[in-house]
């Protein structure tokens, strides 16, 4: 065989061996976001905090846990995953993770007829701080395994065959499970949806063993003191200003997440919403999700990430205002038409996603965990104020920091305009 048989013989290898992964990856993606439909939280999770303690500042705690969890683990842990030399292994380990506290919730639910107990407030909240840490683990492992053995210009196709196929199948669950299961008395459907979403959780862990993956070099990861960590992440923020950027833009749109454990609460105060509306909301957030996906993963693809965060982050901004406009008494169909808050709430695992994609494409593959764990960080910030933000809302009328939000989400669409297109600037290195 030619020098050049060789060569196009290896590059079809390489294309194939994509091609698998990359359904591989995309299933237990969907599998993962079928589970996910189960622990919405812009829904369920408010829903089931609301049944066991319906204060306000303990819905303000959902989003701090939320990002702390998805934080300080992968950036503490990002130089132990990158000495893993199977990250596929990684990835099963931190999908399992996700499962545990699923499925403890479900046992305990289901044993109790009387789940107003100040303990089970107390229980919900750490098991709900280490599922958000195991997901962290996770996204920074997924987001480092698909730099590995996914190209750049095909990660958008990734995102949405995944987010559009995903969707259909949360949907279908949604309706045959999901529906029935919030309907039963005494909110005993909850223990069943947790099961469930455990379920699906240990099942993606088990998918990622499929993936051909080929082991790292050997490295010696060298014993470091604890804030090390935050060290290396205040580095790269000092010294990559495409970074800095990038993160100042991330840390503005994610102060909309703030406003996520409200919507369904600003919907039950305002129109008198139960949970009834609580399905449809969660379907039209998913359909959301499964039609904009390959939209905006097309998008990334063909013209860079950037363009893609500027076109979701703007459309994002529209989001709080339409949910003043539909709760507002000048809107008597208001409780009808909710669901178009949800459509736009699809929006933000989207955009969350294509960030991710960004900061890969801004340096090699041997600094993805570093970054990405770092970009996680930039996400917590906002998080900060969220309960001072979920007792505001006790006292000032809703319509001020909602329409803040869009504000503060409209300038980070803005702020794009400053950022760097790595791949069209022959600046991409992975």
């Amino acid at each position: 065989m030619s020098e050049s048989e060789s060569a196009a013989s290896d590059v079809a290898q390489a294309d194939r061996r994509e091609s698998f992964n990359m359904r591989i990856l995309a299933t237990q993606l969907i599998i993962m976001r079928v589970g996910w439909i189960f622990k919405t939280e812009s829904v369920i999770i408010p829903a089931v905090l609301d049944v066991i303690s319906g204060a306000a500042w303990v819905r303000g705690l959902l989003p701090v846990l939320n990002r702390l969890g998805q934080s300080l683990p992968p950036m503490l842990l990002a130089d132990t995953i990158r000495g893993v030399r199977l990250k596929k292994r990684a990835l099963i380990f931190t999908t399992l993770g996700m499962a545990l506290p699923f499925l403890t919730l479900a046992s305990v639910w289901r044993m109790l007829d009387n789940r107003q107990q100040p303990w089970l407030v107390i229980l919900f909240l750490v098991l709900y701080l280490v599922f958000f840490s195991a997901t962290g683990l996770n996204q920074l492992v997924d987001g480092t395994l698909q730099g590995k053995l996914i190209r750049p210009t095909h990660r958008g196709r990734l995102m949405g065959r995944a987010g559009m196929l995903g969707s259909l199948g949360a949907v279908l669950a949604a309706l045959f499970l999901l529906r029935p299961w919030l309907a039963l008395p005494n909110h005993d459907g909850f223990a069943y949806i947790f099961l469930f979403n455990g379920s699906a959780y240990f099942i993606a862990g088990l998918m990622a063993n499929l993936c051909q993956e080929a082991p790292d070099d050997s490295t010696s990861v060298t014993r470091k003191p604890w804030w090390s960590a935050f060290r290396a992440a205040w580095e790269v923020v000092r010294d990559d200003g495409r970074f800095r950027r990038a993160a100042t833009v991330s840390i503005l749109f994610m102060m909309g997440l703030l406003l996520f454990p409200h919507y369904q609460w600003l919907a039950r105060e305002q129109l008198g919403s139960t949970h009834g509306d609580l399905i449809w909301w969660v379907i039209a957030q998913n359909i959301s999700v499964g039609v904009l996906s390959p939209i905006v993963g097309r998008l990334a693809d063909r013209f860079g990430n950037r363009l893609a965060l500027r076109v979701a982050a703007f459309l994002s901004a529209l989001t709080p205002a339409i949910a003043v406009i539909l709760a507002s008494p000048h809107f008597p169909l208001g409780r009808g038409w909710f669901w178009i808050t949800y459509v736009f709430l699809g929006l933000t695992p989207v955009t969350m996603r294509t960030i991710s994609n960004y900061t890969l494409e801004l340096v090699p593959r041997e600094q993805h965990p570093r970054y990405l764990s770092t970009m996680t960080v930039c996400y917590t910030l906002p998080f900060v104020i969220s309960p001072l933000f979920g007792s505001l809302l006790d006292v000032v009328p809703y319509q001020y920091p909602f329409l803040a939000i869009s504000g503060v989400i409209l300038l980070s669409a803005l702020l794009t305009f400053r950022m760097a297109e790595p791949r069209h600037d022959g600046d991409a290195t992975a």
